[in-house]
Order: structure tokens, then sequence, then C-alpha cells
């Protein structure tokens, strides 16, 4: 099981944040967030809430109970007109092996595709 010292100290580099900004944005002490990151102490429901709101994932993600970052909520997005993101996650369970496997497949190739195209767009600013 993760730590949720370093799942911290992850989501704060992901955001590009020391931790003197975290502290700032949540209202806690430099020390209180090092000391969260380095195992010494764990912070209290309250601000594991309020951390898993900042960071935009569950407390069971913070607390390394599991791998899925998302908050429920997150699936009952709708992703096209009359699709949410729970009714791909449902379609693509009921498949079988192979067309799941056609699937991640087809979402890498996406997500390579447009991860190309943010790097150029970076490229010519």
């Amino acid at each position: 099981m993760r730590e949720i010292g370093d799942t911290l100290s992850d989501l704060r580099k992901e955001k590009g944040l020391g931790q003197k900004e975290l502290a700032s944005l949540l209202n806690l002490s430099v020390g209180t967030i090092s000391n969260y990151e380095n195992g010494v102490h764990a912070p209290d429901l309250n601000t594991l809430c309020r951390l898993a709101e900042f960071f935009h994932v569950t407390t069971d993600y913070l607390l390394g109970r599991t791998e899925y970052r998302c908050p429920p909520e997150i699936l009952s997005r709708y992703v096209a007109l009359d699709y949410t993101a729970q009714d791909i996650v449902n379609t693509v369970l009921s498949l079988d092996a192979g067309a799941q496997a056609t699937i991640v497949d087809f979402v890498r190739y996406m997500k390579h595709l447009h991860s190309s195209k943010a790097s150029r767009s970076q490229t010519s600013i």
C-alpha cells in the first residue's frame, strides 16, 4: 500500500507547486505539509477531505487504498450528449477481451495524437 506522504508529494509536484505554495493555498503551515509528505504526521479527516477536493482525487486514493484517482461523481459527467463516463465504462466491461484490447489500443492512439498535437502547439508559441 502506498503511503499518503508519497501520494501528496506526487500530486503537489504534478500541479507544479512547492510546499510553500500548497501550504498557502490550503491555509496550512509549510511544516505541516512537510510532515505529511515525510510521514511524520497524517492529516486529520477534515484536512484529508480538503486535500482530496483540492487535488480532485478520492480520499481512498490519498490513503493508498485504491489507484483510482477520480472522484465517483466524475462517472456521471457527460462525454457526449447522451453518454456518460459510466456508460462508457459499463460498455467496455460488457465486451469480450478482444474488443476491450482494441478499445485500449484506440484510446492509447488517441492519447498519443492529443499529446503530439499539444506539444506542437506549445512549440509554435
